[in-house]
C-alpha cells in the first residue's frame, strides 16, 4: 500500500501565504481511513521520522499480512506538520472528514498541536491521542472523554524519574536535602512536569532548580556552567527535544557531571540524539514506556513482510527498532486495537471517531493480546476505561552504553494516590473553565 503524503509548504505567489500542498487521494469507499500527522521535515525530523516509519509500517504490515483489519483495508494517509503548531491543525482540517467515516483518530505528536485540538475535536468527536504527551490532567476521562493519554503521561514521568533517584539514594527519605535540577525545553511541553516536581520537592525535602533552555537548544554553555560549577546538583532530569539533547550531553560532559546522574524524559532518549553527543553520551539514562531494540516478533515479520519485499515505509531496516520507531509501532498497535474493538461492536466496515471513542473507553490490550500480535514485552499492557483514559502509566530506565539502550530496570508505577488527585483537581479547574459538565462513569 502506497501511503499518501501530504506536505505542508509556502506557496510562492503574490500573497504569499502558509497553506497545504497535497496530491488528490482516491479513497475506498470501503477502506478504513486513517489521517496521520507526521512531522518527517523541520527541525525535529530526525526523531519524527522514525515514529513515522514504525506507525505506517504497523499499518502496511496488517495490509498486507491480514488484508488490514477484519477484512477492512486501511488506507493511510500523512500529513507533514514539521511540529509547526499552526500547521499542525492545518492537517487536522485538511484530514478530519477524508474517507468514508472521517478521519477515525487524531495523534498529533506535539504537545502544543494538542492544546490547540482540545476543544476541536471534542466538536468533531474526534478522538485526540497523545501518547507520552500533551496534557497529563487528560487522564480523567470525565472531563476529557475524547482524549486518551496513555501509556504515560509527563507528570507521571517526572514522579518516575523522582521514584528511581529515590531508589539510588536507598530510599525516598535520603531525597531530603538533596539538590535535582530540571533542565527543560521552554515550551508547554518543556514546561509541564514542573507543578509534579514543585509538589514532589515539598514532600521530600529536595531542592528543585529550573532551567529552561530556549529552542533549539543549542545555546547552553551557561546554563550548564551554573549547573556544573556553582549549583552542583546530585541529579539532573531533563525534559528536551531535538538537537538540545544531544548538546546537553555534550556540556554535561564538559563541565564533568556525571551522566549516570543526568536521566531524560523519553523524548530525551532518542538513538539519533545519542550519536552526535558521541561518547559524552555514554552512562546517561532516559526513561522509556516501550522496550527497546528489535529482537521482538513484530520487528521480524514486518522485516519478513515488508522490508524483503520492498514494502517498507523508510529507504532499509535499519532503523527498525530504534526507540523512536518503537513509540510509532506502539501508536498504531493502540490505534489499530481501537479500530478492532470499533468493529466487533458496529460492524466489519470503517469506522467513525465516536465508535472508535467508545472502543478506547473499553480497550484492553493484555499481555496475552501483546503476545498475539508479536508485541509481547516490547508494550506495557494498556486497560483505559469511561473515568480512566490513562491505564498503569509506567515507563523503564534505560542506559545508554555508546551502541545501543539497556533497559536498567522494570517497568515502574507513579504514585498514583498523589497523581490521581492531582489529575483530577486540574481536570476541575479545566472543566470550571470551559463550563463542562462532567460525564457520569459507572
Amino acid at each position: 500500500m502506497k501511503i499518501n503524503k501530504v506536505k505542508t509548504g509556502i506557496i510562492a505567489a503574490a500573497v504569499g501565504m502558509a497553506s497545504l500542498i497535497s496530491t488528490p487521494t482516491v479513497m475506498a469507499a470501503d477502506a478504513q481511513y486513517i489521517g496521520s500527522l507526521v512531522y518527517r521535515t523541520g527541525p525535529y525530523a530526525p526523531g519524527g521520522i522514525p515514529w513515522a516509519d514504525g506507525f505506517a509500517d504497523y499499518i502496511n504490515l496488517l495490509n498486507e499480512r491480514d488484508g488490514g483489519i477484519n477484512g477492512v483495508k486501511l488506507n493511510l494517509e500523512e500529513c507533514d506538520t514539521a511540529y509547526n503548531t499552526d500547521k499542525g491543525v492545518e492537517c487536522y482540517e485538511r484530514l478530519k472528514n477524508n474517507g468514508p467515516t472521517g478521519m477515525p483518530a487524531v495523534m498529533p505528536l506535539s504537545t502544543g498541536i494538542t492544546y490547540a485540538l482540545l476543544d476541536r475535536v471534542v466538536a468533531d468527536k474526534i478522538p485526540l491521542i497523545t501518547s507520552g504527551y500533551g496534557r497529563a490532567d487528560a487522564a480523567d476521562g470525565t472531563i476529557f472523554p475524547y482524549v486518551f493519554v496513555p501509556p504515560a503521561t509527563y507528570w507521571g514521568g517526572a514522579d518516575i524519574a523522582i521514584n528511581y533517584m529515590a531508589s539510588e539514594e536507598g530510599g525516598y527519605d535520603n531525597l531530603k536535602g538533596k539538590k535535582i535540577a530540571l533542565v527543560y525545553h521552554d515550551s508547554a511541553y518543556g514546561k509541564e512536569p514542573i507543578k509534579t516536581l514543585e509538589a514532589l520537592a515539598g514532600k521530600h525535602g529536595f531542592e528543585l532548580s529550573l532551567f529552561p533552555v530556549p529552542h533549539p537548544g543549542l545555546e547552553q554553555k551557561a546554563t550548564w556552567l551554573k549547573i556544573g560549577r556553582q549549583l552542583r546538583p546530585d541529579y539532573v532530569l531533563m525534559y528536551g527535544w531535538g538537537v538540545m539533547n544531544a548538546t546537553a550531553i555534550k556540556e554535561a560532559a564538559a563541565v564533568n557531571f556525571p551522566r549516570e546522574k543526568f536521566i531524560g524524559i523519553w523524548w530525551s532518549g532518542n538513538d539519533v540524539d545519542m550519536v552526535p553527543a558521541g561518547k559524552a553520551a555514554v552512562g546517561y539514562k532516559s526513561l522509556q514506556f516501550n522496550g527497546v531494540g528489535a529482537d521482538f516478533d513484530v520487528h521480524k515479520m514486518i522485516k519478513q513482510v515488508l522490508y524483503a519485499n520492498g514494502k517498507g515505509s523508510a529507504d532499509s531496516e535499519a532503523g527498525i527498532g530504534e526507540v523512536a520507531y518503537n513509540r510509532g509501532l506502539q501508536s498504531a498497535v493502540l490505534l489499530t486495537e481501537a479500530l478492532q474493538g470499533a468493529m466487533n461492536e458496529f460492524g466489519n466496515k470503517p469506522v467513525t471517531g465516536e465508535q472508535v471513542q467508545w472502543a478506547l473507553d473499553r480497550l484492553d490490550i493484555d499481555e496475552a493480546r501483546l503476545k498475539a500480535i508479536g508485541a509481547e514485552g516490547l508494550f506495557d499492557p494498556i486497560k483505559l476505561s469511561c473515568a480512566d483514559h490513562l491505564g498503569k502509566g509506567r515507563a523503564k530506565i534505560t542506559q545508554w552504553d555508546g551502541t545501543q539502550w539497556k533497559a536498567i530496570t522494570d517497568w515502574i508505577q507513579h504514585n498514583n494516590e498523589m497523581l490521581d488527585v492531582m489529575y483530577k483537581e486540574s481536570a476541575a479547574a479545566y472543566a470550571k473553565e470551559k463550563g463542562i459538565t462532567p460525564r457520569a462513569c459507572n
